[in-house]
């Protein structure tokens, strides 16, 4: 079956108050034509699963700079000031997670698990209002698992079966999303036809893919670039 199609159709399926995984780690390996062409279609009251929340004017931070965003459920969430004034003025709801554990919870979500235990949180805010249990004399906190209605994942490869590779950063939170959400579009830099990836290099099957796009003009932006100071030695 071939699952092609562009970044304007594929967000034809988000609606306003949607939940929204967003694959990629800082500004790495994220749907950058998705994210765009849903910043066109300007849905509101988005809730938005990411590792972190782009910046002030790339990534995310574009959706929340334009008041597309309610809630962020996220594990970092600096190196943007839109977000930052939106969740002191109240008008964007932020949910903190530590990293483990926001990847468990979409792995959870993606493999059918309500919920798990873990030692992360436990004796902090993290764990305010969440069951605590005591297991081998340690104690325990309760996460529930995350799912999205739709997924924007990044790969580097993909084929029209929406079968996906990933390169190196891209890998920390694409392939948990693309199985935890009820409709997965994969934004990839090359798609070939079905066949042509070598079956060992295939990181996400095709049956969790709902449509693909090609991805173009890829800016690939540095969070906060910084430069060694040049020596006197020239060295």
């Amino acid at each position: 079956m071939d699952k092609r199609t562009t970044a304007v159709k594929s967000v034809d399926r988000v609606t306003d108050g949607m939940t929204l995984m967003m694959g990629g780690f800082g500004l790495c390996g994220i749907p950058e034509n998705l994210i765009k062409a849903l910043l066109k279609k300007g849905c509101k009251d988005l809730t938005i699963i990411s590792n972190n929340g782009g910046v002030d004017d790339a990534g995310i931070g574009l959706l929340i700079a334009n008041g597309q965003v309610k809630k962020m459920i996220s594990s970092y969430i600096g190196e943007n000031k839109a977000l930052e004034t939106r969740m002191i003025e109240k008008t964007l709801d932020v949910e903190l997670n530590p990293q483990g554990t926001l990847a468990e919870r979409i792995r959870a979500g993606g493999a059918g698990i309500a919920g798990f235990f873990t030692p992360t949180g436990v004796g902090t805010v993290i764990a305010e209002g969440k069951e605590v249990r005591e297991f081998d004399g340690r104690e325990y906190v309760l996460e529930r698992g995350l799912r999205a209605d739709v997924a924007f994942i990044k790969a580097y490869k993909a084929d029209t079966h929406g079968n996906l590779t990933y390169r190196k950063t891209a890998r920390n939170f694409n392939p948990i999303m693309a199985t935890a959400a009820d409709f997965v579009i994969a934004e990839a830099e090359v798609v070939v036809e079905a066949g042509q990836l070598d079956a060992d290099e295939i990181m996400t099957p095709g049956i969790f893919v709902d449509a693909v796009i090609q991805g173009e003009n890829y800016e690939k932006r540095i969070e906060k670039r910084t430069n060694r100071p040049k020596s006197s030695t020239g060295a």
